[in-house]
């Protein structure tokens, strides 16, 4: 069973991976989308910034509102990404750390008015909606950088750009690279 202590960890895992990738978006391709009804690489990746605390504030409600518009705000910068990255991190592992068996055992439910349209345990809501839905996002933005010609970080496995044995080799030599 997911524990708290086992999402956590999750979390510091894959917030490497995304600082990789959002360290590597440039500047210059901010206002640049892949077609016209995508989101533009800027508010793509500051969609990815912000994820981590927007959707632990999302699980930690009992309910949410099925019509609830994103905001979708862009980025000025690789720079402002990686600030709003960390602040994103520091507000979900505020809530996500205040949550026990009981809160992540308790049903969550995405409602329209009165009507329940999803009720989920709260494990399974950060498990599909923060963390997978985190993930998803930022391999739409690996692609993005494929595109503009950046390099592409390897996240779990090698990238063409770049072998995941050197990331393990930094983490094992002490460096902040995660396994």
């Amino acid at each position: 069973m997911l524990t708290i202590d086992d999402i956590l960890a999750e979390l510091e895992h894959e917030a490497d991976a995304t600082r990789r990738v959002l360290e590597r978006v440039p500047d210059e391709w901010l206002d640049w989308r892949p077609h016209p009804v995508s989101l533009t690489v800027g508010q793509l990746a500051m969609h990815v910034a912000t994820l981590p605390g927007a959707l632990a504030e999302v699980a930690a409600r009992d309910t949410f509102p099925a019509g609830f518009v994103v905001p979708r705000p862009t980025a000025g910068s690789a720079d402002e990404l990686l600030a709003a990255l960390e602040r994103s991190l520091d507000r979900a592992r505020d809530i996500l750390s205040g949550m026990d068996e009981a809160a992540l055992a308790a049903p969550w439910r995405l409602v329209e008015g009165e009507e329940e349209v999803v009720a989920l345990p709260r494990r399974q809501v950060i498990r599909a909606i923060l963390l997978n839905h985190w993930y998803h996002h930022r391999g739409q933005l690996t692609v993005c950088l494929r595109l503009a010609g950046a390099p592409v970080p390897a996240i779990y496995g090698d990238s063409a750009d770049e072998p995941a044995l050197d990331l393990r080799r930094a983490s094992l030599a002490g460096g902040s690279i995660a396994q």
